[in-house]
């Protein structure tokens, strides 16, 4: 016991020497003496619990992990989107907004206490077994997901292409569904395109990953050297968000000027406003565009559909979007471990910020659920999201609106 606890005293000894070189360094020694006393205040206390743990637990616990734990709660009391990632978990985000990953395919959250799909990923199995946004997760394997992290839950759901994982879901507050799905590689090609009818083209962006801004642009310039394009329809619904910096390139490309985001966090690193740049001038696009969102369309995807509409440059339609207007910021420490921390809120040009909020269309279109059978011989009904653009109901409104935008709008194009 006493070699033990000699061990985590040394380890404490680390903690509160790093912790105490932190304080020093970020806040300086001009702060006031009663708090850095409370600081070590709450530190004695800490180590004090530490100290229990480690005599009276029931079971043998490494100090490394005790104080992951102590670190991994701090950060997850601040909001769901913070927290520690281990080497391993920071290897697969990089993976995840580079390249692919293997797994079931959701954006999920943590809202209102209860682990809450954010919106299904196109084209994967959680998009196919017919996820919705909004559906709450409430076990995971058998497992219940109350007071889970969502580091904790990513983890559950991940997988090796092949193997199957069963999840509980709560929909509309009385339907409860176990939904087994086969992990897959989730695909990471996020731009989609099609030609309505002459002169009107379709374009769908799924998410905002590392390479997303330079599809874009050759999916457009396919599409206008094959004919002159009168209007896009942008479709953003089910689209969870990804890269900041996607999205402010993606706003961009249709801007000719004027604010895309502003960010204001605490500190000066986090204040910053993001202005669009004259484009070339084979890279304008004088036409005008409808934006499709839904209670799937979240973050970065908000910020393409605030940055647009402010500055007159589409009309949105469908249904109001999600609503998450943070800012999360991942920093690199020692080990390969990294911290993904909340530092800003974003506002759209009109200084608007969307958190907990969300969109409103300009124009409500209601989103018509559609089913088809499997196949001939079996009964069951296969959800889809929505079908091909030239069937899909909302995509065919705002079509109707968009050749008559400029009669019903002030849009600059």
């Amino acid at each position: 016991m006493y070699k033990s606890y000699k061990k985590i005293k040394f380890y404490l000894f680390l903690s509160f020497t790093l912790i105490i070189s932190l304080l020093v360094f970020n806040f300086g020694f001009s702060k006031e003496k009663n708090e850095n006393q409370e600081i070590y205040k709450y530190l004695k206390l800490f180590s004090q619990v530490l100290r229990l743990i480690e005599e009276n637990y029931v079971k043998d616990v490494s100090p490394k992990d005790l104080i992951y734990g102590a670190i991994n709660g701090m950060l997850s009391s601040l909001d769901p989107y913070s927290s520690l990632m281990k080497p391993d978990e920071y290897k697969e985000l990089e993976i995840e907004t580079k390249g692919s990953f293997t797994g079931i395919g959701i954006e999920i959250t943590i809202k209102d206490e209860i682990l809450t799909v954010v919106a299904p990923i196109e084209d994967t199995p959680a998009w196919k077994a017919g996820i919705k946004p909004g559906d709450k997760i409430l076990k995971i394997n058998g497992k219940s997901t109350k007071g889970m992290s969502l580091l904790e839950a990513v983890k559950l759901l991940r997988g090796p292409k092949g193997t199957k994982v069963t999840i509980t879901i709560l929909r509309n507050e009385k339907d409860i569904k176990e939904i087994t799905l086969v992990r897959d590689v989730i695909p990471i090609k996020s731009v989609k395109t099609k030609v309505l009818e002459p002169g009107y083209a379709y374009v769908r962006i799924t998410s905002f990953q590392e390479k997303t801004p330079k599809e874009l642009i050759k999916a457009l310039e396919e599409l206008e050297n094959t004919q002159q394009i009168k209007g896009v329809v942008l479709d953003l619904r089910y689209n969870p968000g990804g890269l900041l910096s996607s999205a402010i390139e993606v706003a961009d490309e249709f801007l000719e000027n004027g604010i895309i985001v502003s960010i204001k966090g605490k500190n000066k690193d986090a204040q910053m406003e993001f202005k669009a740049k004259p484009n070339p001038p084979q890279r304008k696009h004088p036409y005008p565009i409808a934006i499709l969102i839904n209670h799937g369309t979240a973050s970065a995807a908000e910020i393409v559909t605030g940055a647009l509409r402010d500055n007159n440059r589409a009309i949105v339609l469908g249904q109001k979007s999600f609503g998450k207007g943070l800012v999360q910021t991942v920093i690199p420490l020692e080990e390969n471990y990294a911290v993904k921390l909340t530092t800003a809120y974003y506002y759209t040009p009109n200084g608007i910020c969307i958190d907990k909020i969300g969109i409103n269309p300009d124009i409500e279109i209601p989103e018509v659920e559609i089913s088809e059978k499997k196949d001939s011989k079996e009964e069951k009904k296969v959800f889809k999201h929505f079908p091909d653009p030239e069937k899909d109901f909302q995509v065919k409104m705002a079509l109707s609106i968009l050749k008559k935008v400029k009669e019903i709008s002030k849009l600059k194009f």
